[in-house]
């Protein structure tokens, strides 16, 4: 009875033949990808590489594109918070000064004039050392009428260190002159300026004008202080109108005002803000080279600027903050180009060893698969020579059995044409199967009849390389033309000589001529012998051409037509030394 088989086991097996067919799968497709794989690196060695060193030099560049922009982003969000910052430094200190003048108008409101002592103990009182930086003081300035100016003059010569003279001088159609009364501290710098008409001069009367109008601390724009002399340093001055209550309304007193070095302030401003190594400009107005106020350099400069605005004491001015990273890639942006270009230098070495590897493995297999083909086809020729030669031997031996009239004949017959096979067997072994010169197998042949230096052999012709089948014939032609010469022709005698003669009539043609001299006559009448049969019989069917022989009196000419053919490759070493 046939055992039952229960269903769990039959799924068993199933899942198991499954399993095995889905890993055969997995591995045909592997195996599939890897020689996918080897055939790109053989068929492309030098593109892969280059290839694989693109795309990580890709990468890398992408990567440092990003960490870059990541670079400037963050710089950009630095520089925003520097300009945002400092502009909030220059506005307190714009508000500092502004307080004070408000709190000094005030002040010297409530009197009708305001004396030298009244001026002194009110800027004492600011402590302008301490609280008061990057500006050159407090000034007052009276205004008064033209008409005016001799009793100013002659008031003031007292307060001031030396002739109090306004200047410059006023003209017909000026209707108030504003000149410098005080300005603390009393400094030689300052002194400069005492006298000096600030209304006569455009930019001073123009915020002096708008102050009086809005009655608030107003800046002018971009001037050179009287403090410089014959400097050029750019500055501007914060005015603040003093008006007092009369009977008759408000009256316009003069003006109290700080007056500042761009330059100071903007260096005073950024003692109460970290700036790091970027650079500030401060302009009046709009960005341009005419309204630079102040500016300090950055460490390197880059073009990479953020520009925020400024209102110091009601009068817009622009901040720009630049920059001091400069134009070369951030730290981390050097190291990943650098490992970037590491490993696809690296990567790239690697595949092209890879590919190198590859190629050589397949130039291998090549050459294994060649070698195989060429045994094939050597063994199946070594075959048909074989049977060839062995065919050829028993047609020798039919053929001397027959004409041979005793044993002794009929072994020195077959000795002598098996050992002619045998000196073109060796020639061929040499060549190992290869092509051999026409010189060689009928020297080879005539070798034993002309050692003895009675015989005259003479061999000419061009260099003509014969195939192995060929080269057999050709060497059974010629033994049989030296053993009938040795026994009854040209070299069976002293004087005889034997002259073989060869050419190619054609590309794949030679003809090789035999012809024997100074022998013994040659009859006429005479049997037809084995060597007639064995030259015009087999060798003319293996040489696929006919033989002319010719037994003339003065002695025995022949004449063969030996094919000129390339033989099959069987060198196996010639090959791989090549490669």
């Amino acid at each position: 009875m046939r055992p039952k088989i229960s269903k769990s086991r039959e799924v068993g097996v199933t899942a198991a033949e499954t399993g095995s067919k889905a890993r055969g799968k997995g591995r045909s497709v592997a195996d599939g990808r890897g020689q996918q794989g080897r055939r790109w690196l053989v068929e492309y060695p030098r593109a892969v590489p280059i290839a694989i060193f693109l795309l990580i030099a890709s990468i890398t560049a992408l990567s440092v594109f990003a960490i870059e922009r990541g670079e400037r982003q963050r710089e950009q969000a630095s520089l925003r918070e520097t300009a945002r910052g400092v502009a909030s430094a220059l506005e307190r200190r714009g508000n500092t000064s502004s307080a004070y003048l408000r709190a000094g108008a005030a002040l010297f409101a409530t009197v009708e004039d305001v004396p030298a002592p009244l001026f002194r103990r009110f800027v004492n009182e600011l402590r302008l050392d301490s609280n008061y930086r990057g500006a050159e003081g407090i000034g007052w300035a009276e205004r008064i009428r033209p008409d005016q100016v001799p009793e100013f003059e002659a008031f003031h010569d007292d307060d001031a260190p030396g002739d109090m003279n306004v200047r410059p001088e006023t003209r017909d159609s000026v209707t108030q002159v504003v000149p410098v009364t005080f300005l603390q501290p009393d400094t030689e710098r300052n002194r400069r300026a005492l006298g000096f008409d600030m209304y006569s001069e455009p930019i001073r009367r123009a915020a002096m004008d708008e102050a009086a109008r809005t009655l608030r601390p107003t800046a002018s724009g971009r001037l050179t202080l009287q403090q410089e002399g014959s400097g050029t340093a750019a500055g501007f001055i914060i005015y603040m109108p003093v008006v007092s209550e009369t009977g008759m309304g408000r009256e316009m007193q003069g003006f109290i005002y700080s007056p500042f070095t761009a330059q100071d302030f903007l260096t005073s401003a950024l003692e109460l803000e970290t700036r790091g190594q970027k650079g500030i400009r401060l302009y009046d107005g709009a960005v341009a080279e005419e309204n630079l106020l102040a500016e300090i350099e950055p460490e390197m400069q880059t073009g990479e600027v953020v520009t925020a605005e400024v209102s110091i004491a009601n009068r817009p001015m622009m901040l720009q903050v630049e920059s001091a990273r400069g134009s070369s890639l951030a730290p981390l942006s050097m190291i990943t180009l650098i490992f970037g270009l590491l490993v696809a230098s690296l990567l790239m070495i690697v595949a092209r060893l890879l590919t190198q590897q590859a190629y050589e493995d397949q130039k291998s297999l090549d050459w294994f698969a060649e070698q195989n083909s060429i045994r094939n086809s050597l063994t199946r020729e070594l075959n048909h020579r074989v049977k060839n030669t062995l065919a050829n031997v028993l047609s020798i031996v039919s053929l001397t059995r027959r004409r041979a009239h005793s044993l002794e004949e009929f072994a020195d017959g077959l000795n002598g044409r098996i050992r002619a096979l045998s000196a073109t067997h060796d020639l061929l072994t040499q060549s190992e199967w290869g092509t051999t010169p026409v010189r060689d197998v009928i020297g080879a042949e005539i070798a034993p009849y002309a050692r003895d230096g009675d015989n005259a052999v003479v061999m000419d012709g061009p260099t003509v390389e014969l195939a192995p089948n060929d080269a057999l014939s050709l060497g059974l032609a010629i033994h049989e033309l030296a053993t009938n010469a040795a026994k009854y022709g040209a070299l069976s005698v002293a004087d005889g000589q034997v002259s073989v003669q060869w050419s190619l009539t054609q590309d794949n043609l030679a003809r090789v001529e035999w012809t024997e001299s100074g022998g013994p006559k040659v009859g006429q009448e005479r049997k037809r012998g084995f060597g007639m049969d064995l030259i015009e019989k087999i060798v003319a069917h293996e040489l696929r051409n006919p033989v002319e022989l010719e037994f003339a009196p003065q002695g025995v000419r022949c004449t063969l037509l030996v094919p000129v053919r390339a033989p099959s490759e069987f060198a196996i070493r010639a090959r791989r030394n090549q490669g």
